[in-house]
């Protein structure tokens, strides 16, 4: 694992300027700059020759000696090689093939392996004054160099081998992508007992870790294009979503590690983190909605046991032993249930570790920085969350981060707004972002009245231009026709049944003043009763469309404050059969998918992406931000306050997580 660092603001710029790449890179020195930690120095003096064969089996035998590194200065060695490359880029092979093998670790004997190693280092130290004549001749050496176990040799060994790399990087491009590919493969983990090297000092696996990422900062302020480079591959590299937690967390954290040195890969990192994190959220979405609701929720009630307390563990453990309590609640395979299980945990470690990198961003809301970070999670949000159909949590790390403050409060709102009214987008983009509206101004603790208040008279306008302009033409309700016009009437419903009060004009209502008595009539800010009547009472008809269960919920509230009356119009609709109105389908829309009746097919789906937030470790930085559903005095006398039969809570059970109840 990733050694836990601490958290600075991603967007902070870098102090060291990237080396130039004019600069000689050749002497050992150099490396010390990437933090490792000093060695000896090497000894020189004269001892037996050692003669180097190939094996018996080769077809043609050579019998080339090499002299013992150990026994010539360093001065001879670097003559040596010499000659070898220059022989070599004659067409006399022998030698070299000779220095190649050096660099293959099945032919070396095992008694000999310290010495081998010696032998190695000084080699590299003498290759590193020829890496400008390294051409593409030589890829067989430079390809054995690069698949020898050096990441636990001790401390002079790896100095040696990274600035053997630097300097090779600065001479020959072509090699860059090889060298960056051989590190970035350790960003999974490293191969067991890659600490444990026989005559070196033991190093675990932050010290190994640590090492890598010396070598890649020292790579990447050497050789300007390394970090587009580098981008490509940690792309490629990425573990795919059924890749276990431990290798998956680990790429993760090494991939943070880099944007520290790299502040240049920093937006497009956390995107592709983002990009893969979505996916996951969905396919763990996918597999609870399979499982039955007593199921699901017993499985996520045991993963919350599994990790609560245990945050180390969350980091680093693959266990099957906490499987068999999710095992017991079903008889279906524990393997389902553990993939199950395992997407929960991967969803939820990764999303704890994004808000903790986030957090310091937001220390001072109206800083550069969170500025700058509110504004790279923004283009997250447009560009990878709000395309994807049922995201479930990934999105409320802007949902937590936008009430940091009311200017960020109001320019996530203005964004879905933006993207809700855009004409031009596909109509499912505009729906889904009229969704993410809704959920958000009811459900965000920190949405003032007046943002409430704003954002319910900007979608009521619209909604009028919509009517204005369809009305005269309509011939009834039609989801694939008028889907906009639906989405934002569904979360002006969505948005009253949450916050109501704050439509009302007074300077403090609380729940127990006798205004709310039954009967009462409250004074309502202009215009909210006429935006909902006209848009109710059209032709378009949107209670038909809208999804039944919020329509449900809004008609109730709505008539015990004596709001609005539409149960008449509800009873009205019951003779309506949609789909005789319908044309072909303009651009897709979002609808129910239950097969149990055709009137779904025609009806909005009853999506608002910030339901309430499931996953055991992570909710803890949604707590502060979150309306839990509150009872109406006089309406639900009956029932708690955080009762799970409210139906807005509760509307997507068979559809959405099923996962635990609202606390």
């Amino acid at each position: 694992m990733v050694p836990r660092m601490d958290r600075e603001p991603i967007f902070a710029a870098t102090a060291t300027p990237p080396r130039s790449i004019l600069r000689h890179s050749s002497k050992v020195r150099k490396v010390d700059d990437a933090g490792l930690d000093d060695g000896t120095t090497m000894a020189s003096g004269y001892h037996k020759r050692r003669k180097i064969k190939f094996s018996s089996e080769a077809k043609d035998q050579v019998h080339v000696e090499m002299p013992h590194p150990s026994a010539k200065a360093l001065g001879i060695i670097r003559g040596v090689v010499k000659k070898t490359i220059e022989s070599h880029l004659q067409g006399d092979s022998h030698e070299y093939e000779c220095l190649e093998s050096c660099f293959r670790p099945k032919e070396m004997d095992h008694d000999d392996e310290r010495v081998k190693f010696t032998d190695i280092k000084i080699y590299l130290l003498a290759l590193t004054s020829y890496t400008s004549l390294l051409g593409k001749n030589f890829s067989t050496l430079i390809n054995a160099i690069l698949k020898i176990d050096w990441i636990g040799r001790d401390g002079v060994f790896v100095k040696v081998y990274i600035n053997f790399l630097s300097s090779l990087a600065s001479a020959q491009g072509a090699y860059v992508g090889l060298i960056l590919e051989m590190l970035l493969s350790y960003f999974q983990g490293f191969p067991p007992l890659s600490g444990r090297v026989e005559g070196c000092p033991e190093y675990n696996q932050d010290q190994l870790f640590s090492r890598l990422h010396a070598a890649l900062k020292y790579l990447v302020q050497l050789v300007p294009s390394a970090s587009s480079v580098i981008l490509s591959l940690v792309d490629k590299k990425f573990p795919f979503a059924d890749d276990s937690k431990k290798l998956l967390i680990n790429y993760v954290e090494n991939l943070i590690q880099l944007t520290s040195y790299a502040p240049e890969l920093k937006p497009d990192v956390l995107a592709l983190i983002t990009d893969r994190l979505v996916k996951i959220d969905v396919q763990m979405q996918v597999d609870l909605d399979d499982l039955d609701d007593e199921v699901a929720s017993s499985l996520v009630d045991t993963t919350q046991q599994n990790l609560s307390g245990e945050e180390e563990d969350l980091y680093c453990s693959d266990s099957d032993t906490d499987s068999a309590s999710a095992d017991e609640v079903s008889g279906m395979s524990s393997k389902r249930l553990k993939k199950v299980r395992d997407n929960v945990e991967k969803l939820d470690t990764i999303l704890e570790l994004l808000f903790q990198v986030y957090t310091p961003c937001f220390s001072d809301p109206n800083s550069a920085v969170a500025v700058s970070t509110f504004e790279t999670l923004l283009a997250h949000f447009a560009n990878i969350i709000l395309p994807t159909y049922r995201s479930r949590h990934t999105q409320f790390l802007l949902f937590h981060f936008a009430q940091k403050s009311e200017h960020l409060v109001d320019q996530f709102a203005g964004t879905c707004v933006q993207l809700a009214f855009q004409t031009g987008r596909p109509a499912i983009l505009r729906q889904s972002a009229a969704a993410y509206l809704a959920s958000f101004v009811a459900r965000g603790a920190n949405v003032q009245p007046q943002i409430v208040q704003t954002v319910f008279d900007l979608i009521g306008r619209n909604l009028d231009h919509i009517r204005a302009e369809n009305e005269i033409s309509c011939r009834g309700p039609d989801l694939q026709r008028y889907g906009t016009f639906y989405a934002m009437t569904q979360a002006l419903l969505y948005i009253f049944c949450f916050r109501w009060r704050d439509l009302i004009i007074f300077d403090v209502l609380d729940d127990d003043d006798p205004v709310l008595s039954p009967g009462q009539d409250f004074t309502w800010i202009p215009g909210i009763k006429e935006i909902l009547t006209r848009t109710i009472y059209s032709k378009l008809n949107p209670l038909k469309v809208c999804s039944p269960s919020i329509v449900a919920e809004f008609a109730k509230i709505a008539h015990h404050l004596k709001f609005i009356y539409v149960y008449p119009l509800l009873e009205t609709n019951k003779r309506i059969r949609l789909g005789q109105f319908s044309v072909i389908n303009v651009n897709g829309a979002l609808r129910g998918t239950g097969s149990d009746s055709n009137e779904k097919w025609h009806q909005l789906d009853a999506y608002f992406p910030f339901d309430p937030y499931q996953l055991p470790i992570s909710k803890r930085w949604i707590e502060g931000d979150y309306v839990q559903w509150k009872g109406i005095p006089g309406l639900d006398q009956g029932q708690d306050d955080d009762s799970d039969d409210n139906i807005l809570d509760n509307e997507n059970n068979d559809e959405d997580t099923a996962t635990e109840d609202e606390n």
